[in-house]
């Protein structure tokens, strides 16, 4: 078999990576006609390895919408906004994800919250995680709208499979007592299990009276809460910063 029958026949195969590694080894004489089989082979499969990480590292980016286009390498500590890079370096290792643990991200608006939480986001793709991003109120649309297609249940057991569910806006505005029930079963699904990112500019002792019922708020917080790293960011806008430099 030719080495253009191979590659056919790994892109068949649905092994594109190893196709391209094989086409560059043929390119190259000289830099692998003396490697063992064994070694060169080894290549093949590492290129291919990485070829479907690689893809799907971009489809969990993809699906998990997030607002912003942000990474950890981008993060800006210039401006004291009481953000810390050991802290930044240690979620983004993920550990936290892989415990069910939650962030409550706090500060005022401008702060750079969303960008944060984006960014932690963006690498928990990168290492594997199921991540999706929701502004509350959009959340909550569709949550409604799920029960009015009979679609509820499914919606909410596609919730809590979501390892880290990013929801932006949190207690910007009233809550109804269908939408505290919602709150309440998402969060009992996902307690303990997966994470859930918070952020608000609401700082965490006004949150109990911004969901609005002792009863539920008592019950959401307690999942939310439990085993939760906070971060409150504080200064001002970095908007207002970014518009007085340019």
């Amino acid at each position: 078999m030719s080495t253009i029958q191979t590659t056919t026949r790994l892109r068949d195969l649905k092994l594109g990576g190893m196709a391209a590694a094989l086409e560059q080894q043929q390119s190259q004489p000289g830099t692998y006609q003396d490697l063992p089989f064994v070694e060169r082979l080894a290549l093949l499969l590492d290129r291919e390895y990485q070829t479907r990480e690689h893809r799907k590292q971009d489809r969990l980016v993809r699906q998990a919408r997030l607002k912003l286009n942000a990474t950890v390498q981008d993060i800006d500590y210039q401006h004291p906004r009481n953000l810390k890079k050991a802290q930044v370096a240690q979620l983004a290792q993920t550990a936290w994800l892989e415990k069910g643990q939650n962030l409550l991200l706090t500060g005022p608006c401008g702060s750079g919250k969303t960008y944060l939480a984006c960014a932690l986001g963006h690498q928990a793709c990168l290492n594997g995680f199921v991540t999706r991003y929701y502004r509350v109120s959009r959340l909550l649309l569709e949550l409604t709208q799920a029960k009015a297609d009979g679609t509820y249940q499914k919606t909410l057991n596609q919730l809590a499979r979501i390892k880290l569910l990013i929801l932006d806006d949190w207690g910007l505005e009233p809550l109804t007592s269908a939408q505290r029930n919602d709150l309440m079963e998402i969060m009992d699904d996902r307690h303990g299990l997966q994470s859930t990112l918070i952020i608000s500019q609401l700082p965490t002792d006004q949150w109990y009276s911004a969901i609005g019922d002792n009863t539920l708020a008592d019950a959401i917080l307690d999942r939310l809460m439990h085993n939760a790293h906070r971060w409150a960011l504080k200064g001002e806008s970095m908007r207002k910063r970014l518009k007085q430099i340019d």
